[in-house]
């Protein structure tokens, strides 16, 4: 019989894509681990491999297509032991394919077993399954190989039938509500139905002020005097002034919700030193010329990533996660390095960073940038982390404040190194000094404890012999 394929889970929180270009055609044949497709998801363009072999009967999903659902039939392949010559003509994709693969439901998927151990889910379905008390094995997942994600769990009432896979059309139906976690459990811990109430976070979102003063029974907020703000979209938008509409991609819109959200759930602390860099770059200059035989160049960067991670075991209280109902500490320091591309901001993950020779990091940082740059990193090169470093000071930047990363619990932010006047021994000279600004979630990690990671980063820096014990 024929086998559909899937628009696959690239990543745990992945809940659609944009299938960005096909690498075979109708009438191909095609064997377990070869390429079909480049897949673009919120952070990376991922290559999609066969699993099974046959021939590729019809193509489902036109390349280009955006806000392709997890489990959405994208193509058919017929067996080796079918007569592919008598399968009806399939249609390539072409101009006239919709853009939106919404204009085609999507394929009821066969059930799951019943058993709960064979159950496969998804993190956020899983999570939301819990919260709603319903059983994972009476639902039938949408995903690869029957995987259970978000959407097959939020069609699903508790004590009801169990769910069928909607349409990538019900998908994006008004009924599903949209909240925060911490509006969720606010929600949860006061009996509030979260259905009665308008959000006013970004789409609708339901935030923790809205449901903050509601009492439990409550068919809505207080009542208050709201004043309607205009809404400028990409339709709406009027100007003389010449100008061209850039569509937003995936990337983009996914910063700017998560930065939105950091911003308001998270309650920055910020700290800042000053530094000097004078022995840290000698060090550098030292290092740099007995590495040259081996092709090693180390950058200011790759120090001072070195030097966060070992800041960060030194002072663990900033290693941490924070969360409603623990605090997550960490016995590693993996620290995310902030990376511009063409299409966004991408912090790919140097693990272990504390422990790694400096020349490890920087032949790491160098392959990491490179496949960031070409959107080709992998979802565990850059989901995850213990803290971020982001470093501006190559633009002559001499100061600003990072946004904290969530679930990560600080950002460390790097200005320029610049010659400052700077008091030595008690008179006035010249040196090489830069400002560092430690941003910090203030619910995880207090003031005290930030300052002395601050202090165990100044001292690294400025005794950078450390760094190589």
């Amino acid at each position: 019989m024929p086998i559909e394929i899937k628009m696959p889970a690239l990543s745990p929180t992945m809940e659609e894509g944009t299938l960005a270009k096909w690498l075979v055609k109708v009438g191909d044949k095609v064997s377990s681990g070869d390429i079909m497709a480049e897949i673009e998801t919120d952070k990376a363009t991922m290559e999609f491999e066969a699993v099974d072999e046959g021939v590729i009967t019809s193509i489902a999903v036109s390349e280009g297509s955006e806000g392709v659902k997890v489990g959405t039939v994208i193509a058919t392949l017929a067996g080796e032991d079918e007569d592919t010559g008598a399968a009806p003509a399939p249609k390539a994709a072409s101009a006239a394919t919709p853009a939106k693969v919404e204009a085609a439901p999507a394929a009821v998927p066969a059930p799951v077993a019943a058993s709960v151990g064979a159950v496969s889910v998804s993190p956020i379905a899983k999570r939301i399954a819990a919260e709603r008390g319903l059983d994972l094995a009476g639902i039938k997942g949408s995903g690869p190989d029957g995987l259970i994600v978000r959407a097959d769990v939020e069609a699903t009432k508790p004590g009801g039938p169990p769910a069928v896979a909607a349409p990538a059309v019900a998908a994006a139906s008004s009924d599903r509500v949209v909240a925060s976690p911490l509006a969720k459990r606010i929600a949860a811990e006061k009996g509030i139905d979260l259905a009665s109430i308008k959000g006013s976070g970004p789409g609708g979102r339901i935030v923790r002020a809205d449901v903050e003063g509601i009492s439990a029974g409550s068919t809505g907020p207080a009542e208050t005097v709201s004043v309607a703000l205009p809404t400028t979209t990409a339709s709406s938008f009027a100007s003389d002034i010449p100008h061209e509409t850039v569509k937003l991609t995936m990337m983009r819109k996914t910063i700017a919700r998560r930065l939105t959200e950091s911003k308001q759930q998270v309650p920055h602390i910020y700290l800042t030193v000053d530094i000097r860099l004078d022995a840290l770059l000698k060090l550098r200059g030292d290092l740099n010329a007995a590495l040259e035989p081996r092709g090693i160049k180390l950058s200011v960067n790759d120090l001072l990533i070195k030097a966060l991670g070992a800041a960060l075991l030194q002072v663990p209280a900033c290693n941490v996660s924070y969360t409603p109902e623990a605090l997550i500490q960490f016995h590693r320091a993996d620290v995310s390095v902030a990376v511009s591309t063409p299409t966004g901001l991408i912090t790919p993950i140097i693990v272990d960073a504390a422990n790694k020779s400096m020349s490890a990091i920087s032949a790491e940082m160098k392959a990491l940038a490179d496949k960031a740059k070409a959107g080709k990193l992998q979802p565990h090169e850059f989901q995850g982390g213990t803290a971020s470093l982001s470093n501006m000071g190559m633009f002559g930047i001499k100061q600003f404040e990072a946004v904290i990363n969530p679930p990560q619990g600080m950002i460390m932010a790097i200005g320029a190194g610049e010659k400052r006047p700077y008091v030595l021994d008690g008179a006035l000279a010249i040196a090489t000094v830069m400002s560092a600004t430690g941003s910090f979630d203030h619910r995880a990690i207090d003031g005290a404890d930030g300052a002395k990671l601050m202090q165990a980063f100044k001292g690294l820096v400025e005794m950078p012999l450390g760094l190589v014990a």
